[in-house]
């Protein structure tokens, strides 16, 4: 594979093999495996009794109990189960921003997720934006097999969930990696993505760029989504204006998350390899 952020891959998967996915204390359900998850299966470990009904697998039959009481009692046990990631990427044009480390972080942080997720047993999938959200090609592999992320689509993650949302297991973990810089309330975007999910972290990868304000002076700007250029003098209304912006926009994803039950923590590119421990702290990653 012969990539620009093949080396991002790389690095990603060696940091990776140093952690594991913290996995949620909610029960999680999905095939089976080697964690227990909260319905009525094959187990051996035992959950409850509960009276036999037709169709129900006579080997779960409790015979001494029937000898007891003639009537026939179904043993339960707890089905085992895989836990199971969704890592949910933006690859819009925004995440793909020039003459920054932001698209290279995105690899290496997907890298790390899905190697962290590997060393927990996890199955795992990998979504991306473009014409709505599709599957990254070999994600069920180890990041080396994955070949380059499709960057730069025009569509933004909102545009790309309303067209067509991801496939997400229900009762896994879900970790979604976006800039989150796109206009309205992300709170019907979120409630959708945290339906059915054992946990949901955000990570908001800024590149050091989008999160501090231009430098005074005569700039060019241009819209990574639409290609529009508009040239202006950033003086130092528009540099609080531009800091406003950003604030406001992060409150109303502060607030969204609180109210999906989310985990919101926010990644400059730049700074990635000294900023693992954030991911700790809120207990998405811990040591292998």
């Amino acid at each position: 594979m012969k990539t620009p952020f093949r080396q991002s891959l790389v690095d990603g998967e060696q940091a990776g093999m140093r952690y594991a996915l913290c996995l949620p204390n909610s029960p999680m359900s999905g095939v089976r495996g080697e964690r227990l998850g909260r319905r009525a299966g094959s187990s051996v470990d035992f959950q409850d009794y509960r009276e036999y009904q037709p169709g129900d697998d006579l080997r779960h039959i409790d015979w001494n109990a029937y000898a007891r009481s003639n009537q026939l009692i179904v043993k339960l046990h707890r089905e085992e189960v895989q836990p199971h990631l969704d890592l949910i990427l933006d690859t819009s044009a925004s995440m793909n921003l020039p003459d920054t480390d932001k698209p290279a972080a995105l690899h290496q942080l997907a890298a790390l997720l899905a190697t962290a997720a590997a060393n927990a047993r996890c199955s795992q999938a990998l979504w991306m934006t473009g014409e709505g959200f599709q599957r990254v090609r070999n994600d069920t592999q180890p990041p080396g097999a994955w070949g380059e992320l499709p960057m730069g689509g025009a569509r933004s993650f909102e545009e790309a969930h309303g067209l067509l949302p991801p496939r997400l297991r229900r009762q896994g973990m879900r970790v979604i990696i976006s800039d989150l810089l796109w206009p309205g309330d992300p709170l019907p975007t979120l409630r959708k993505l945290a339906e059915g999910a054992a946990s949901l972290h955000v990570i908001q990868l800024l590149a050091r760029t989008d999160a501090t304000a231009p430098e005074p002076g005569n700039v060019q700007l241009q819209d990574t989504e639409t290609g529009e250029m508009l040239s202006i003098y950033v003086d130092a209304s528009i540099r609080e204006t531009y800091r406003d912006t950003l604030r406001r926009l992060q409150q109303s994803w502060h607030n969204a998350c609180k109210q999906t039950g989310a985990q919101l923590t926010t990644l400059i590119a730049e700074d990635l390899g000294q900023s693992l421990s954030a991911l700790e702290e809120i207990q998405l990653l811990e040591p292998a």
